[in-house]
C-alpha cells in the first residue's frame, strides 16, 4: 500500500515581525502554497532568555550584533489575542494552525486552543521537565532532535514514555530510566511520536546535513521520522522525503529581505508552493514497491518487445536449426525467450522468412 500523505508543516515562527498583517498574510501564503499546517511560536520572552543570555551566531549577522537575545526575543513575539484568531482564519483557509511553546505556561495556554499535535522544538529536547509537560498533553507530538547526540534523544523519548505511562513526574532520572527498560512503556510512543532530524544553523550548508541520520533515528528507535529543514532551497527536504521522511517542516516567509534572524534561510512563497508540489510528485512517484508492468505500459510492452520468426524459409516438418530463427517486434507470437527450445524441433508447418513462429 502507498504511505500516507507527507505532513508538510509550513514554519512561520518568528517571521511576522511582531506585525498582525503579516502573521494573517503568512497563512495565507502557507494556505495557497498547499502545505498541511503553517506554524508559529508561541513564547514569553522574559521566561524564555535571561538578560545575560547571547546570541547565536547566525542571529548576529542577521540582526543588531550588540542587542541581547531577550530585546530581539521581545520584539518577536506573538500576543496571545492573536492566536486565536490566526487559528480560525487557518482553518477557514483549509489549513491547520500549529505554534511551538517554549515554556509551561505558553504550552497551557496552546493546550486552550485545541492544537492537533505539538512539535517540540530542538533547545527543549534536553529541557526534561517541559518535554514531560508535552507529553502530558496526551497530543501527537513531532520532536526536533538538532544539536542532539543520539544519547539525548533517547533520553528524551525515555521522559516521553514516562510521561505517557506514569502517574505523576519523576522523582529524578533513575525513575525515568527504569521505566524506559519496560518495553510496554517503549512501545507506548508507537503512533504517538515522530522524530525530526535536523541541524540548527540558519542557513544549514549542505555538507552539515546529514540526512543519513535519518535513518540511524528510524533504526535506533523504531518510530517515523522527518526532516526540519534550515537549508537555503528545496532541494534538501525533497530529498529527504525520497530517504523516507513523514514529516516536513520548512521556514517560509513572505520576503528575505525583510529584517530579523530567520528570514534569510526561509523560503519565499513560490519556493514554498515549489516545494509542496514536488513533495506530492515525488511521493507518487515513490509507489507501492511492487516491481511489474504499470497501466501506460501495457501497449508499450506489446509493441516493444520482440517475438521469434523465421530467419529464412522453413518447410513442414523441416528439423529447425538456430540460423533458421530470429527474433522481431511483431505484437504477437512466442516470446524471444523461446527460441532456443525450437531448436531441433520438427517444423509444424512450413515458413517463408520473416513470418511469426506460431506456438
Amino acid at each position: 500500500m502507498s504511505p500516507q500523505p507527507v505532513y508538510v508543516i509550513a514554519e512561520a515562527g518568528v517571521n511576522h515581525n511582531g506585525q498582525r498583517e503579516l502573521a494573517f498574510a503568512l497563512v495565507d501564503s502557507a494556505a495557497e502554497a498547499g502545505a498541511d499546517a503553517v506554524k508559529f511560536q508561541t513564547f514569553d520572552a522574559a521566561r524564555l532568555a535571561s538578560k545575560q543570555a547571547p546570541k547565536a551566531a547566525y542571529q548576529k549577522q542577521s540582526t543588531d550584533a550588540a542587542e541581547s537575545q531577550l530585546d530581539m526575543l521581545r520584539k518577536l513575539e506573538l500576543p496571545r489575542a492573536w492566536h486565536a484568531e490566526l487559528q480560525a482564519h487557518a482553518r477557514a483557509r483549509g489549513i491547520e494552525f500549529l505554534s511551538t511553546a517554549f515554556d509551561a505556561d505558553s504550552l497551557d495556554f496552546l493546550c486552550d486552543l485545541g492544537m492537533p499535535l505539538f512539535k517540540v522544538p530542538s533547545g527543549e529536547l534536553v529541557n526534561a521537565p517541559l518535554l514531560w509537560q508535552f507529553a502530558r498533553t496526551d497530543k501527537p507530538l513531532v520532536v526536533s532532535t538538532g544539536m542532539a547526540t543520539l544519547s539525548e534523544v533517547e533520553q528524551a523519548l525515555a521522559v516521553i514514555a514516562h510521561a505517557f505511562n506514569a502517574q505523576g513526574e519523576p522523582a529524578g532520572m533513575d525513575e525515568v530510566w527504569q521505566g524506559w527498560s519496560r518495553q510496554d512503556w517503549r512501545a507506548s510512543l508507537q503512533q504517538r511520536v515522530t522524530l525530526l532530524h535536523c541541524t540548527s544553523q540558519y542557513p544549514t550548508p549542505a555538507h552539515e546535513v546529514n540526512l543519513r541520520a535519518m535513518d540511524t533515528l528510524a533504526h535506533a528507535f523504531g518510530l517515523p521520522v522527518g526532516y526540519s529543514d534550515h537549508t537555503e532551497g528545496t532541494l534538501i527536504p525533497v530529498a529527504a522525503v525520497a530517504r523516507g521522511a513523514t514529516v516536513i517542516e520548512k521556514h517560509f516567509t513572505l520576503d528575505r529581505t525583510l529584517p530579523g534572524p530567520d528570514h534569510k534561510a526561509s523560503l519565499e512563497p513560490d519556493e514554498l508552493a515549489r516545494m509542496v508540489r514536488d513533495i506530492r510528485a515525488l511521493q507518487q512517484a515513490l509507489g507501492h514497491g511492487a516491481k511489474a508492468p504499470q497501466p501506460s505500459e501495457v501497449d508499450t510492452r506489446r509493441a516493444a518487445r520482440q517475438q521469434v520468426v523465421a530467419a529464412r524459409d522453413i518447410t513442414a516438418g523441416q528439423t529447425i536449426a538456430r540460423a533458421d530463427l530470429a527474433t522481431a517486434r511483431c505484437g504477437r507470437g512466442m516470446p524471444a525467450a523461446a527460441l532456443w527450445d525450437l531448436v531441433g524441433q520438427a517444423a509444424a508447418r512450413g515458413y517463408a522468412a520473416g513470418d511469426v513462429i506460431e506456438p
